[in-house]
């Protein structure tokens, strides 16, 4: 059974220290005692610890081994329009699980009226989950929340490689990909909302020289898109690394 992993703030002289949550529930969930041996994670460099003192909202690790933590094989951002909250909220857990460095939320034509406003509210609450889903999936780090922006702003977002998934008439994603892949080269995957894009967005995309491409003939939900499209990726750039 692997072994839980947790993040850290830092590790120095070989311990580390865990306070907040997830030091509560190593303490009164799992009730952890001294000798026990976790992962930890600095967002750095991963370590097998044992744990030296566990009491209420505090647990102290001692270092005992360095853990390999190879780098992505992509360094991706997902950018995904905003909708019903609660299904966005599975949108940041699984594409934190599926290695997703970024996670932007995007307020588009056809989301709904206040998203954007309220999203500015949640932005602790979006921190935490993939917090603890970058933990469960042993993750070296959690992928950064950005701040919400409205379509025209995130056009312009930077990276070598930018994808604008759409159900039009558009090559299939694989069919757009380089056949040269660089290892950990930064990607952007622009992901509509419910009810699709506007053709006013699609063609601000296609001034911006986002790539157009399609996960097929089948119209699918905003969730499932986000995810297929961030799998394919991973994927296809991890399959050149070996």
């Amino acid at each position: 059974m692997a072994r839980r992993r947790f993040f850290v703030d830092a590790v120095r002289s070989g311990a580390a220290e865990l306070r907040g949550d997830d030091a509560r529930h190593l303490t009164r969930v799992l009730r952890v005692e001294p000798g026990q041996q976790y992962e930890i994670s600095d967002t750095r460099s991963a370590y097998l610890a044992e744990i030296v003192e566990a009491r209420g909202e505090r647990v102290l690790f001692r270092v005992l081994e360095p853990i390999a933590s190879p780098e992505p094989s992509a360094s991706i951002t997902l950018a995904a329009a905003l909708f019903k909250f609660d299904r966005f909220e599975w949108i940041i857990e699984k594409a934190t699980e599926l290695g997703a460095a970024r996670i932007l939320p995007v307020a588009a034509a056809r989301s709904e009226k206040g998203l954007f406003e309220a999203s500015h509210k949640r932005a602790a609450r979006w921190a935490r989950i993939a917090h603890e889903a970058g933990q469960q999936s042993r993750r070296l780090r959690p992928p950064e929340i950005l701040a919400t922006r409205r379509f025209d702003a995130a056009l312009s977002l930077a990276s070598e490689f930018r994808y604008f998934l759409d159900e039009a008439s558009v090559p299939p994603l694989l069919d757009t990909l380089p056949d040269s892949r660089p290892h950990g080269a930064p990607i952007a995957l622009l992901v509509g909302p419910e009810g699709g894009w506007t053709d006013a967005e699609r063609q601000a995309a296609a001034a911006a020289l986002w790539t157009p491409a399609s996960l097929g003939p089948q119209i699918l939900r905003a969730e499932t898109a986000a995810l297929a499209g961030l799998a394919i990726l991973s994927s296809a750039w991890l399959a050149t690394a070996r």
